[in-house]
């Protein structure tokens, strides 16, 4: 006996069929490409470059690193890991080519074109070989993904033995009167925000919603360890707003 039931996941608070949300993902992404840069500095007041930055150090790239960074739309991760160290490259994939296309149109994509690729890529079915980038990165993009631990497994596929995944991503905070604050200029702030800047409300509202899906810190963690990797840790980043996830192909 079959069953005709389909899995399901979340589209924000609202339950899809699994494969839907790939689809509705694309679009949101689709629908805030040309804004996407203006937004993450409205809303994070700029902050979100810190927390870039933050991930570059303990990253700490080397020369000669390859890096994969997936979900790296616009170019923000690649570009400031191949600033850190001569001799590196990276392949920058997303599921969304508009995204790309707008990452290719930044001068620092012109001044590192020798050093990067763009590939238009799905993160649960990475289409390269095994053990082939010495460092994963996958910045705010992973909360988005339909089936994250199928995501994490492809990332330590295509790491070498001896390879990092760093995830940075929107967290919870541990203070719940905190959270609650936060909450409220989430909520009623920044899907204004997307509207006013970029003329969609709803796009915004869904990405403010996938923040409250993702899981906390320590069972992200825990969904790492089980994708195989080891010595995994995590850093907060303004007080748990957004984490730092840290993991070792050993």
């Amino acid at each position: 006996m079959t069953s005709n039931s389909k899995k399901t996941t979340h589209f924000g608070f609202k339950t899809v069929d699994e494969d839907q949300k790939a689809g509705m993902v694309h679009g949101v992404f689709t629908n805030v490409a040309s804004k996407y840069d203006i937004m993450n500095d409205v809303m994070s007041v700029g902050i979100h470059r810190l927390w870039k930055d933050a991930m570059m150090d303990w990253l700490a790239p080397r020369p000669g690193q390859r890096l994969l960074d997936v979900a790296g739309g616009t170019g923000d991760i690649s570009f400031r890991f191949l600033k850190r160290a001569e001799g590196t490259s990276s392949v920058v994939l997303d599921m969304t080519e508009s995204m790309l296309i707008e990452g290719r149109q930044r001068a620092e994509a012109g001044n590192m074109a020798n050093r990067l690729d763009w590939v238009v890529g799905d993160a649960m079915q990475l289409p390269f070989e095994d053990n082939s980038f010495d460092r994963y990165t996958i910045s705010f993009g992973i909360r988005n993904v339909t089936r994250i631990p199928d995501a994490l497994k492809e990332a330590y596929r295509v790491l070498k033995p001896g390879g990092r995944l760093m995830v940075l991503e929107f967290s919870q905070l541990p203070n719940d009167g905190l959270q609650k604050l936060y909450d409220l200029y989430s909520f009623n702030v920044i899907p204004r925000m997307g509207k006013l800047i970029a003329d969609d409300y709803d796009s915004y509202q869904y990405l403010i919603e996938s923040i409250r899906k993702f899981p906390d810190q320590d069972t992200f963690a825990g969904m790492i360890r089980d994708a195989g990797f080891e010595n995994v840790k995590y850093r907060n980043l303004s007080l748990g707003i957004a984490a730092l996830h840290s993991g070792w192909k050993i």
